[in-house]
């Protein structure tokens, strides 16, 4: 018989010459070659997956531009800057700007001012969110609910320049509703924004009204997590409404309250510019004066960009020190930490 001989096409050949490669590679390497699926997958991850990233695009752009790259701006704190010659060229001066800044006395005034307002704020406000969200959750009408948390979210969203317009009307010393209704009464009229004592009252219960609706959201939804069977257990049990608020109500939200907890002490020295800003004045200066307000003097006012870089930036290491420290002392404790450990 004669043997029929036929040629392997063009795509035989390249599967072929592809097996020989592969068993070489067998071979030399002593692993079996596998079929890639990952770009595959990755395609069909990114497919499906997409929308999410886009949502989490917008706050990683937010932190990048005005959290990481002005972190560049540091170096001045280390320099002689000037703003016409730039960061690069002004001349170094390792630590004299901080030995400068420890020197002045408005600036142990505006830090002690920082600490006392944030300790007074968290000794009085931490708790009270943690209440109105235990007294929500209780409530059983949903209509009356609805109000409730509208009511108390809505002075988040006001601007503390017409809070502060606001305070003015009530609190003036002639012309303020509550001092006309104290002089209605015989009492004396009190000047609640230029005495030091008032003005700290004024402060704390001003940001309270403000912000304890919104720091009531994150308990509000932690306490949707809770097993309703456990409530059913302890109603079995004979306990009534207060008892089931602290034996299964509060010891489900403990962990959100730490986190919430160490998240208040790592901002120990900072506070917001804008409410002891509107409410300051000249007469209660030795109060009132904080970081905040302080840098902004120094360094737009002032113009001093060396010195207020200086304090911006001892301010944040002593935010990530008492954060680590709080950390570790709740652990310690046996409770869950803000970066993990803990009591399981």
């Amino acid at each position: 018989m004669r043997m029929k001989s036929h040629r392997c096409s063009g795509k035989e050949l390249t599967k072929k010459r592809g097996c020989d490669v592969a068993s070489e590679i067998e071979m030399l390497t002593g692993k079996k070659s596998r079929p890639n699926y990952q770009s595959g997958k990755l395609k069909s991850y990114w497919r499906n997956n997409y929308q999410y990233y886009l949502i989490l695009l917008p706050p990683l752009l937010f932190y990048l531009i005005f959290k990481y790259i002005p972190m560049y701006g540091l170096l001045i704190a280390f320099k002689d800057y000037n703003f016409i010659t730039g960061v690069w060229q002004s001349p170094w001066v390792g630590l004299d700007v901080f030995k400068e800044v420890f020197h002045d006395h408005s600036f142990w005034v505006a830090f002690f001012n920082t600490i006392r307002l944030n300790f007074l704020t968290l000794i009085a406000g931490f708790p009270i969110p943690i209440i109105l969200a235990l007294f929500l959750n209780e409530i059983n009408h949903s209509g009356l609910k609805r109000l409730v948390q509208s009511i108390s979210y809505l002075p988040h969203f006001i601007s503390w320049v017409i809070i502060y317009g606001l305070i003015l009307a009530f609190l003036t010393p002639q012309t303020g509703m509550v001092n006309v209704l104290l002089k209605q009464l015989g009492f004396k009229e009190i000047n609640f924004l230029f005495h030091k004592g008032w003005w700290v009252c004024v402060y704390l219960l001003s940001f309270i009204w403000k912000e304890v609706g919104w720091s009531a959201i994150i308990y509000l939804a932690a306490l949707t997590a809770i097993d309703p069977q456990l409530y059913e257990a302890a109603a079995l049990d004979g306990a009534g409404r207060l008892k089931c608020m602290w034996h299964v109500t509060l010891p489900g939200i403990k962990g959100t309250i730490i986190i919430m907890l160490l998240l208040n002490i790592g901002k120990m020295m900072s506070i917001g510019f804008d409410q002891p800003y509107n409410l300051q004045n000249v007469m209660v200066n030795d109060v009132s004066s904080v970081l905040s307000t302080y840098i902004y003097d120094m360094g737009l006012i002032r113009a001093r960009f060396s010195f207020s870089a200086a304090v911006g930036l001892f301010q944040s290491l002593i935010n990530f020190s008492l954060l680590l420290g709080a950390d570790r002392f709740a652990k310690l404790l046996g409770e869950e930490g803000f970066f993990g450990g803990g009591r399981r």
